[in-house]
Order: structure tokens, then sequence, then C-alpha cells
């Protein structure tokens, strides 16, 4: 079992394993052209069974080395998660999670350290990301009222109602099409128009928004910090049993020395 667990957290089947996601999601690429499919069709078929064929010997491998802590690593659950889609029959009204194969890419998130430290990164964020969603969502719960009050006579397509004038504030947000496509028609009936959008861009695209970004970012830092203090810490730990191994070599040597000497 020692064997086995070696194998598993090697360099080398750590980059095999990488190797076949990679050559998984190429495989379920080429399966979505017709032309393809008539050429090398079988071949495809088979070369994505045998893959997932490795991928449940490798999480049964994992399961008995790890036994119950193998549900205490969240990235082994991911997996697993992963693979048991790719195994459900998608016959009938199962079909439609034939689609699902693709999620078996996602794998190679939970193999690659830095995208790893990535996905922690945003998943720490999400306290601070929900704070602001809320105040986007107060933000624009009041200009779309305000929007609906202001042009819901004059442009009902656009701001009949709070939903609609929400969708469109959402347009307006992302910089889709916003000038000509939306605030120049409404300030062609309403030409002071501009005071009400102008405001709500920069409260929303260059301030609300960047928020997102500046949360991320301290996020990304934290976990790239997180993990240094990690490979510090893991070093410190193995430079302190060299030294502890030294040590007790010197002494060794020393007492066959004393054991020659007293000999002679």
């Amino acid at each position: 079992m020692t064997a086995l667990k070696t194998f598993i957290e090697s360099r080398t089947f750590e980059w095999a394993i990488t190797a076949l996601i990679v050559i998984n999601a190429i495989t379920l690429g080429l399966e979505t052209s017709p032309r393809v499919m008539a050429v090398a069709g079988d071949f495809l078929l088979a070369l994505d069974k045998l893959v997932l064929a490795v991928f449940v010997i490798e999480l049964l491998a994992r399961f008995a080395v790890y036994r119950t802590k193998f549900f205490h690593d969240p990235w082994r659950i991911f997996d697993l998660f992963v693979v048991g889609v790719a195994l459900v029959p998608t016959t009938g009204s199962l079909s439609v999670l034939r689609a699902l194969r693709m999620l078996r890419v996602l794998r190679l998130i939970s193999v690659v350290p830095s995208l790893r430290r990535v996905v922690g990164g945003l998943i720490s964020a999400l306290p601070g990301m929900g704070s602001i969603v809320v105040l986007l969502g107060l933000v624009f719960y009041v200009f779309a009222v305000m929007a609906t009050n202001l042009y819901g006579a004059s442009f009902p397509e656009w701001f009949g109602d709070i939903s609609s004038s929400a969708y469109t504030l959402f347009q307006v947000m992302t910089l889709e099409s916003w000038s000509m496509g939306i605030v120049r028609p409404v300030m062609e009936a309403h030409p002071m128009s501009w005071t009400f959008f102008i405001p709500f861009i920069i409260a929303t695209s260059f301030t609300v928004l960047n928020l997102f970004i500046g949360i991320i970012v301290s996020a990304m830092q934290e976990e790239h910090e997180a993990a240094a203090e990690d490979e510090r810490t893991t070093a410190a730990d193995n430079q302190r049993l060299l030294l502890k191994e030294v040590r007790a070599l010197r002494a060794e040597v020393a007492r066959l020395s004393e054991r020659t000497g007293a000999t002679d």
C-alpha cells in the first residue's frame, strides 16, 4: 500500500493524468465534428472509454490508499463527481447528460497546483463578492425604478417595467452598444437623460465592478502568500530534519572514533 501511495503521489503519475485529461479534452472536441466522426468515430469512442477507465482505476487506487480520508479532500470529491457523471448512462431521458462528459476536462484544475490556487482564491473571495453583489443589486433596483418612471412612457420596450429597465441597464453597465443603441435614442426624446446614465455607468462599471477585481486580486494575493508560507514551513522542517540527521551521524562517527581509539 505504501508503494501504491508513493506511485499515485509521484510527479510522473500527475503528469500522466494531466496528459490524459488534455487528450480527452481534444477527443471530446473532435467528437462534435460529423466529418471527423465519419472517419475516426470508432477510434475516438474507444479512446474515450479507455481514458474514462483509467480515471476510474485512478480513483479506486486513491480510495484504496486514503480510505475514509479520501473524502477529506474537496478536490478528490470533485474528481469523483466529474468522473461519476461520465459513468451515468446517456440513453433515453438521460441523453442530455452526454454533454456533461466535457466536465472531465475540469479535472485539470484539481491536477495542476497553480489552477487549484486560483480556484481557492476565488472561493475565498466569495464572501466579499457577496457583499458587492448586494450593493450592486441595490444600485440596480434604485436606478431601474427611476428609469421606469422617467422613460417608461416613451420607451416601453426598454423601460416599460422594472425587469425591462433592469435588463436595459445591465446592457448599459456592460457598455455593449450603450451609447448608439440606448442612450442616444433616449436623449432625442429626453435631452437631459445623460445626467441619469452617466452617473449610473460611473457607479456600476467604473466603481462597483472594480471592487470585484480588487477583492479577487486581494484573495489571490492571500492565497499566494499562504502557499509560499507553506513552502517555507516545509523547507524549514526538512532543514531541521536534515540537521538532526547530520548531528546524529556526527555523534555516531564520534562514538566509532572513540571505540577505535580505545582498541588501539
